[in-house]
């Protein structure tokens, strides 16, 4: 995984790379690294969402869940429908024109909102946790998309400068958006 935060002027507000177990997050404008924590720790420091790479690409392309297995399945009235997968997931459809399209999910303590649709890909994801201790609500726009594509390994690398100071996760949760501060 990799995301950064894109700045109009100047170097990214952030960049959070992950391979496997293991990420890095760097503040290029503060010169400030945090390593060997998992990508989901940091995510949930940032936002509050608590997911793993896999899940988050999962949710973020409309597949939801990461092997999406139909167990049953409903038809609504108003041209609804809806599916339940494995794993205690659900998803939600409106008939659109000759086809399903995919509105709406719950997947372990989240409701995920897919407003709208560019191909085959969501052009925008709303996550709202269903735990009110939490209280999170994200929205993420998707441009650019491609599939397909082979990426080199330095995709998933942060070139961190050797005057970086560490961050602990636990500064980055109190002084991060939804810290203290």
């Amino acid at each position: 995984m990799r995301l950064e935060a894109v700045a109009p002027l100047g170097p990214p507000a952030f960049i959070l790379a992950a391979r496997g177990n293991m990420a890095v997050f760097l503040l290029p404008r503060e010169s400030r690294v945090l390593r060997s924590s998992r990508a989901e720790e940091i995510l949930g420091a940032l936002t509050g969402v608590t997911l793993a790479p896999a899940d988050l690409q999962a949710i973020l392309t409309g597949c939801v869940a990461l092997m999406p297995q139909a167990m049953d399945g409903h038809v609504h009235a108003n041209r609804w429908a809806s599916i339940d997968l494995a794993g205690d997931a659900r998803l939600y459809l409106q008939r659109q024109a000759n086809a399903w399209q995919l509105r709406a999910a719950r997947r372990q303590g989240w409701q995920i909102e897919y407003p709208m649709w560019a191909g085959g890909f969501p052009q925008s994801v709303r996550l709202q946790s269903e735990d009110s201790a939490v209280m999170v609500d994200v929205t993420a726009a998707l441009s650019q998309v491609e599939t397909n594509v082979d990426l080199d390994d330095a995709a998933f690398t942060v070139n961190v400068p050797a005057n970086a100071q560490p961050i602990s996760i636990e500064e980055l949760r109190e002084n991060g958006p939804l810290g203290r501060r």
